[in-house]
């Protein structure tokens, strides 16, 4: 018994931890229960074309907000491309580059990922109205557009998935 009890003990000082830091780190984001409506996204795309709302409309959506320098963010970029790739219509990935010194560099940093979602060329007004603090940051939303689950970090396929699935 006094085992088990170390070993419980070694785990949460060992978990506890991360769940503060979690916790923190999440801390100002948009909130996740209450289902409220996303604010709007930016409306160019980085190729130059402009971005139709509409596309993602009706179904669940991952907006992730990256900047090109961000190593977290190249970390995460294949699950990004394996999520999109098996979630096919049913679910759309949306990109939203911040931080960045030009267009072609967010466009290239997705391409040289094998990124095929659009580009959308964020700015501080976004970062603010989104209250994204890092990268990478993002938002599950909902079918109707609403915000049902927000992370920060590292993002995984199963926990992509899941996210979206249960919408």
């Amino acid at each position: 018994m006094r085992r088990w009890l170390e070993r419980l003990a070694t785990a949460i000082a060992l978990v506890a931890p991360a769940l503060l830091i979690y916790a923190w780190q999440t801390r100002d984001l948009l909130p996740a229960g209450d289902r409220l409506a996303a604010p709007t996204l930016p409306a160019v795309v980085a190729s130059g074309a402009a971005f139709d709302p509409s596309s993602i409309a009706g179904r669940p959506a991952i907006v992730y907000f990256f900047a090109p320098w961000c190593g977290v963010c190249s970390a995460s970029a294949p699950q990004l491309r394996w999520f999109d790739a098996l979630t096919g219509e049913s679910a759309r990935l949306v990109l939203v580059a911040l931080d960045y010194e030009s267009p072609a560099e967010a466009a290239a940093w997705a391409a040289s990922r094998g990124l095929e979602a659009p580009v959308l060329l964020g700015d501080g007004a976004t970062a603010l109205a989104w209250r994204i603090r890092g990268y990478p940051t993002y938002y599950v939303l909902d079918r109707e557009g609403r915000v049902a689950a927000r992370d920060f970090g590292v993002s995984t396929l199963p926990g992509l998935w899941w996210r979206t699935w249960r919408l």
